[in-house]
């Protein structure tokens, strides 16, 4: 007896945030073994591959959903999308930075406070600025940041989104 399995926001969230998540482990570990992390102008991809994968979910949803998808539908998988993607490479990037490669925060922080030497800091300045970036680089905030970030991105652009992959059922439906 085989039972059907209804397609809900949840579940196709679900399946393309493990998606986006393992897309962006990837390219998180080409950045950490190119030594480009924290290379501010690479950062346009993560949101160009947010953009693509949330697009591919809703679109998903509405293909197994007879071709239709409520906005608010279409908001509720992007953001689903949005967070279980940033849990994985959050915990990717904990695991890597602390078990397999823990030299990176530091060459972060040399890149930082070489920027900051280029930029004219003086040294009290940039004595205050290692001493805020140190308070934010503890693992669990990390992890947390990025969460908050990629829930407040992942909700603009599922906003946007939605707004043009939506499709109502015609009203005679509701019937």
């Amino acid at each position: 007896m085989s039972m059907e399995q209804q397609t809900t926001p949840a579940r196709i969230g679900l399946k393309w945030g493990v998606i986006t998540g393992v897309v962006y482990m990837l390219y998180s570990a080409i950045l950490y073994l190119t030594d480009q992390y924290g290379n501010q102008s690479l950062g346009w991809i993560s949101f160009v591959v947010s953009i693509i994968f949330i697009v591919l979910a809703m679109r998903d949803y509405r293909t197994q959903n007879d071709g239709f998808m409520t906005y608010g539908e279409g908001v509720s998988i992007g953001l689903f999308v949005s967070v279980i993607s940033a849990i994985i490479s959050g915990i990717f990037s904990y695991i890597y930075t602390t078990f397999i490669d823990n030299t990176v925060v530091q060459r972060l922080m040399d890149k930082m406070e070489e920027q900051w030497v280029e930029q004219g800091l003086s040294d009290e300045q940039i004595e205050q600025a290692k001493e805020w970036t140190n308070m934010f680089q503890s693992p669990g905030l990390t992890f947390l940041f990025g969460l908050l970030f990629a829930l407040i991105g992942g909700l603009i652009i599922s906003l946007i989104v939605a707004a043009f992959l939506r499709r109502n059922k015609p009203f005679a439906e509701f019937q």
